[in-house]
């Protein structure tokens, strides 16, 4: 099985910032504890603060991967161009956040990409990817 996890913007300052929020462990850190707790599945990361940049790597694993966790960061909440990006590409994309957006300020309520995700995973911290991750090991048939 491969699967990428996608970060976008402030999500390298993971460890940093607002550690009451998203904790004090880098996402590079956590990233090594995923590899090693399922070997069995292809890992790959990307982050970018760059919109253009994340669509690009939804283009280029979207066909041939067997899935996409995505944390679009404050991207969740405006990006069309995420959006569109995603509903046009055929791998199965599990949106998730570190925090429960539903908890935080009312713009952080609304997902414009959870619509065209296969599901949204919030609230469990840095076990959200983790969550992700079995979600799509638990449905590999």
């Amino acid at each position: 099985m491969k699967l990428l996890i996608i970060n976008g913007p402030n999500l390298n300052l993971l460890g940093k910032r607002e550690k009451n929020i998203y904790g004090d462990k880098s996402f590079d850190s956590f990233f090594d504890t995923l590899k090693n707790n399922f070997r069995e599945v292809e890992l790959n990361y990307f982050q970018s603060n760059i919109e253009g940049e994340l669509i690009d790597k939804i283009h280029e694993f979207g066909f041939d991967c067997d899935g996409i966790i995505i944390n679009a960061g404050a991207y969740t909440h405006t990006s069309v161009a995420i959006r569109d990006a995603i509903a046009g590409v055929t791998t199965p994309v599990v949106e998730v956040h570190i925090s429960n957006t539903l908890s935080r300020e009312d713009f952080r309520h609304k997902s414009i990409i959870g619509p065209v995700c296969k599901g949204c995973i919030m609230g469990f911290g840095l076990d959200s990817y983790t969550l992700a991750i079995q979600s799509y090991l638990a449905n590999k048939d």
